[in-house]
């Protein structure tokens, strides 16, 4: 077979397809990885050092004049490469406040309304971050943000443009629109950075009507961000996040709360001509067919039960392999540290054995990655490069 640009190899596989070999790429590349192992280097230079399948993400916000929204310029920091920049409007102002004297880096956020102001503390470090303190505090909280949370568009051109400066070379990848500050694409994994995982999901016995109501909010402001990508030269874009997963969540909860809305959003992204996977990072056994029935074109991450998940990688394709793309399954926290090259290889053989036939398989960390010795990346796509389909 004739060999397969970046962007071919990894989108015949997303279609179902049998590339000239194993695609292997990884999810977002870690600031702190780059910064302790390689000296900083730029996260587009680190897919040509190691051999990766490049993947580019890109996730830029038009605000809707016509509404009286406009881009934050009071937001310290815009991405350089996913260039996501929030928008605001008068009645839905974001304010940062520093708070000092913390044991990790905190910050609240204010959502100052003519209604009412809302707030959330988060807190960080050289990681990761997370939520403290949620935005949705009392029941009605969820009528400030119907009545005044922005709905940002997708800038169409700017996704264009990456796409054609990287050509054949590399995937474009992005995510439905999440809430302000911090989100996940999903409804439901949405809400939960909202009210608390343990409060969202007693909600769901105790006054599922409210919690309907919630997920219709940020659902609507999902579909305005989903229509406004029709033309942009996506190959992918990711629904979904990790609290919906069957480690978190019950089949119940799922088939209620989670594949309802979510199955619209795919429904409706594919109505605009765009490929979603829908991304799960924990259990996944009980969910497979439910996710498959959603209709995504991609499913993720396949984590193992040595890393907290549950996956049965060869289980897993025979299930749903000829339903969607498998991205994942690859353990990174036993084999990117601590072991040997041939350990390394030894594990990418296992996952192309028990999901690459046939293809629709790409060879990917399940989810991030913070620490990695080089030697086993290297040895980790080198040996992607060996599996060829007969």
């Amino acid at each position: 077979m004739t060999e397969m640009t970046p962007k071919q190899r990894m989108v015949t596989a997303l279609e179902g397809g049998q590339p000239d070999r194993l695609p292997v790429t990884t999810h977002h590349v870690q600031g702190y990885f780059l910064d302790k192992y390689l000296g900083g280097m730029d996260y587009r230079d680190f897919f040509d050092e190691f051999g990766f399948d490049p993947i580019r993400w890109v996730v830029p916000y038009k605000a809707d004049e016509s509404r009286g929204e406009y881009h934050d310029p009071t937001q310290t920091t815009v991405h350089p490469l996913d260039l996501t920049h929030r928008v605001v409007s008068d009645e839905w102002r974001i304010e940062q406040e520093p708070i000092p004297n913390q044991e990790y880096r905190t910050t609240r956020y204010n959502f100052v309304t003519p209604g009412g102001t809302l707030s959330m503390v988060l807190q960080g470090n050289q990681y990761t971050d997370w939520v403290v303190e949620p935005l949705i505090k009392q029941p009605r909280d969820i009528d400030l943000i119907a009545k005044y949370v922005t709905h940002p568009k997708c800038d169409v051109e700017k996704v264009n443009a990456v796409a054609d400066e990287v050509g054949e070379g590399a995937l474009i990848r992005g995510h439905i629109a999440y809430f302000d500050v911090y989100g996940q694409p999903g409804c439901w994994q949405d809400a939960v950075e909202l009210v608390g995982t343990e409060q969202l999901i007693l909600a769901t016995y105790d006054d599922p009507e409210w919690v309907h109501e919630l997920l219709k909010i940020l659902q609507e402001r999902k579909k305005t961000f989903i229509r406004s990508l029709e033309g942009a030269r996506y190959d992918v874009l990711e629904l979904g996040g990790g609290a919906a997963s069957s480690t978190v969540i019950s089949p119940k909860i799922f088939d209620e709360f989670v594949a309802p809305y979510d199955a619209e959003l795919i429904e409706l992204a594919h109505s605009v001509g765009q490929r979603i996977v829908y991304h799960t990072c924990g259990g996944m056994m009980p969910f497979l067919e439910r996710i498959a029935d959603m209709n995504p074109d991609a499913m993720e991450t396949f984590t193992p039960p040595d890393m907290g998940g549950d996956t049965r990688l060869a289980e897993a394709k025979q299930r749903i392999g000829d339903r969607v793309c498998m991205i994942g399954g690859f353990d990174q926290y036993h084999f990117f540290i601590g072991c040997t090259p041939e350990q390394t290889r030894a594990e990418v053989r296992r996952c192309f054995e028990a999901a690459g036939a046939g293809g629709g398989y790409i060879l990917c960390p399940s989810d991030h990655f913070f620490d990695a010795e080089p030697e086993l990346l290297r040895a980790f796509v080198d040996e992607a490069k060996q599996c060829r389909y007969g």
